[in-house]
């Protein structure tokens, strides 16, 4: 059972965004909040719908991997945007969401949040939440985005496989108890709306480039990038105000890295 206000009324009472969840919809038990948000984007939901669950049946990661989400100890948020950029640089809305997660999260535990490029919030080097972003398109050949993000709060039991690598916020700060998760999400909610708004206006990542950059946690450290065209290692400087990692090789070349089918991992393990 819920010991907090996270619910349709606690969420919705402590939003004080100005079109962030402007259409709020929110579930006991889903398949999954991007299914849904899908689902409503194609019928023409506005920009701005957050769908929120306390558990997920069917929860998604990258490349279709499962994403544990049990009920009343998580946050699962889908949000549904109609963005005015062109559509090959929809891509930067995973980095937006990253950064304004990590500084939300930061902002208000006190723990150090770490970003692991491009989608995954990074606590002592574990992770405590995910992002998969999704594209749609309208009958008129306009697109749509489904951002949807998992953020691990309380403490609680990891699959064998994940055990070393996946986290909590409370597991990882034992002052910490009983986060509010309706607080925290309207957080995140907050500070999204404000990277968002600062990404439409300039266009790129400019707003949140320093920021970000300082969050990232392989930034200065060697990394192995897994391209299916052949794995390569170089040391991470930081992304681009597009939103592509930077490595640079031992000859000395600097390769824009793009998101997708391309992951980058640490030389010793998930960091």
């Amino acid at each position: 059972m819920r010991t907090d206000d996270y619910n349709l009324a606690g969420i919705g009472k402590k939003l004080t965004t100005k079109w962030v969840g402007s259409r709020l919809s929110f579930y006991e038990s889903i398949d999954s909040t991007n299914m849904r948000a899908w689902q409503e984007a194609q019928k023409g939901a506005p920009h701005g719908t957050l769908i929120v669950a306390d558990l997920q049946t069917s929860g998604r990661g990258r490349r279709g991997r499962s994403w544990e989400s049990p009920a009343g100890v998580n946050i699962y948020f889908s949000l549904i945007l109609r963005p005015d950029l062109v559509q090959d640089k929809a891509s930067m809305l995973t980095i937006t969401m990253a950064h304004s997660v990590s500084k939300a999260l930061a902002g208000n535990t006190g723990i150090d949040c770490q970003i692991k490029w491009p989608n995954d919030i990074v606590v002592n080097g574990k992770k405590v939440c995910g992002i998969l972003t999704e594209m749609g398109f309208n009958k008129d050949g306009g697109y749509y985005v489904v951002v949807g993000v998992g953020i691990n709060v309380r403490p609680q039991h990891f699959a064998p496989e994940l055990a070393d690598k996946a986290t909590s916020l409370e597991d990882e700060d034992g002052r910490l108890q009983k986060l509010s998760r309706s607080h925290l999400l309207a957080e995140i909610m907050d500070a999204f709306e404000a990277d968002y708004d600062s990404l439409m206006v300039c266009q790129d990542l400019t707003g949140i480039l320093e920021s970000y950059n300082h969050m990232l946690i392989n930034r200065n450290a060697r990394v192995r990038v897994l391209d299916p065209k052949g794995e390569y290692e170089g040391e991470s400087c930081g992304i681009t105000k597009t939103g592509e990692l930077l490595v640079e090789t031992a000859d000395g070349t600097m390769v824009q890295v793009y998101a997708g089918e391309v992951s980058v991992r640490g030389i010793y393990g998930y960091v």
